[in-house]
């Protein structure tokens, strides 16, 4: 790239928001990085993404349904710890009752090696996938570029900030007002 005058300046630093239990009970990766799905609610991944706000840090998580990309499940908190990935499946539980039976991909992260979210796994009727070896982001690699979609276009791209300068309580209001509008935009198309 430097010989013809092109050069990568990323925006932001990478953060690695996944903490792997390596001591914990891994799951069969039963996607094998085929995200394509034929029908709603078949495949779908789960992960949390990171953002800063000026009291500390707003932690989003979400499933998106590989069939469209909508976003089936959404919880937000102050904290990234398996509660709220147990939130997440609720919350998507209660607003697609349809999921029960799909395959839900995420990384080794310990929220989702917990005992908390493999009961609440089951409790659904969900099958559990991981990744098939820890720190490899391609084995998730759709709910990585959704999120990186989102941070981008409805966050960081079309306010021109990093928004350190809002409290988390507003970021929460913010990236739930972001996320439903990009639901409605992958709904119609």
């Amino acid at each position: 790239m430097e010989d013809i005058g092109i050069s990568h300046h990323p925006r932001r630093k990478p953060n690695g928001v996944t903490k792997a239990d390596r001591e914990a009970r891994k799951s069969e990766d039963l996607l094998k990085r085929d995200f394509k799905s034929e029908k709603p609610l078949a495949k779908c991944v789960t992960d949390i993404t990171e953002i800063k706000a000026s009291d500390g840090k707003l932690y989003v998580s979400a499933v998106f349904d590989s069939f469209d990309s909508s976003v089936a499940g959404l919880a937000m908190d102050t904290n990234m710890k398996a509660p709220l990935c147990v939130q997440t499946l609720e919350n998507a539980a209660r607003a697609y009752p349809g999921i029960r039976g799909a395959i839900i991909h995420s990384d080794r992260g310990s929220q989702y090696t917990s005992q908390l979210y493999r009961d609440a796994v089951c409790h659904y009727g969900i099958r559990q996938s991981m990744n098939s070896a820890g720190g490899r982001c391609h084995d998730n690699a759709r709910c990585e570029s959704m999120w990186a979609r989102m941070e981008s276009e409805l966050l960081y791209d079309r306010y021109n900030t990093e928004f350190h300068f809002l409290k988390s309580s507003v970021m929460l209001r913010l990236c739930f007002s972001a996320l439903s509008k990009f639901q409605k935009r992958q709904r119609q198309k």
